[in-house]
């Protein structure tokens, strides 16, 4: 009886010293939480299906009907062409084309959701970053804004989204990029360099220049090119949701290079489909 009376008397005390305010100490203490807590996920987890996103009203001002078309032709024009894609999660696209007499127009869309996995960076500064790094790569003009990369903590976030590519313009560089995109060089893609257009000139309402009220950030590049077989102007919108980077090109052709494509006409159109798709995000 004594030697059950004592074995009772131990399995008592090891209980209590285990509990609440106990005598025992947790060598982790504080310190769990702190070492398990990630930064904030980004609000997105999945991307939409870019081809069917546009309004088709959109899509008609954008890429307006020439001459006589029957309305499957008109319909196989409008439904677009997907970019190759292998991962839907991660980065997906869409290109339209409209042949007419006035010339050629080009559409492409690019959604690329960022992901950091660096437990100290959080998806949407990561994202920040990739868009900093897009801004500074096209070179607008002095005094229109510019976005700074988000500081991060610590050195190895370098790619830490595991898509070593994602700085790129995201445009039709004919190759495999991160995500599983195989982005494939768009029909009639800039070869020439930018030519020098008045209309374009730093202080003119339609030069390069960050976008204000578009997302959390956005800019808007224009570049004419003359130097091709036809001269044609590239209009790109480049903003950032959250965590998802969105990349609008769209271009028109002329094969008179007296007429040239108007910036402003094609400026207005690719920032109501910038604020459609924002708002798509938002939804």
């Amino acid at each position: 009886m004594a030697t059950a009376a004592a074995l009772a008397a131990t399995l008592t005390s090891c209980t209590g010293g285990s509990g609440s305010g106990g005598g025992a100490t947790d060598t982790k203490g504080g310190d769990t939480a702190a070492t398990t807590q990630s930064a904030e996920p980004g609000k997105y987890r999945t991307l939409p299906e870019p081809c069917g996103l546009p309004s088709r009203n959109t899509l008609r001002r954008l890429l307006p009907p020439g001459g006589e078309e029957s309305p499957q032709d008109a319909e196989k024009v409008y439904a677009g062409t997907a970019d190759i894609t292998y991962d839907t999660d991660r980065r997906v696209g869409c290109r339209w084309k409209r042949e007419a007499p006035d010339g050629t127009r080009h559409l492409s869309l690019d959604f690329e959701r960022v992901v950091s996995y660096d437990p100290a960076v959080s998806d949407d500064d990561k994202a920040q970053n990739v868009y900093a790094k897009k801004e500074l790569a096209a070179e607008l003009p002095a005094g229109t804004g510019s976005a700074k990369p988000t500081p991060t903590p610590s050195a190895k976030d370098k790619g830490g989204d595991g898509k070593p590519g994602t700085d790129g313009d995201g445009q039709g560089t004919g190759k495999v990029t991160d995500g599983g995109k195989a982005s494939p060089a768009p029909t009639g893609s800039p070869s020439g360099s930018p030519s020098t257009d008045p209309s374009a000139s730093p202080g003119s309402p339609v030069a390069p220049r960050v976008l204000d009220g578009l997302a959390d950030a956005a800019f808007l590049n224009d570049k004419l090119i003359t130097a091709d077989s036809g001269v044609h102007r590239d209009v790109s919108i480049v903003f950032r949701s959250s965590n998802v980077i969105v990349t609008i090109t769209y271009d028109r052709w002329s094969a008179d290079k007296a007429a040239l494509p108007d910036s402003k006409d094609l400026q207005d159109k690719a920032q109501a489909l910038a604020q459609e798709l924002a708002d798509r995000f938002n939804d």
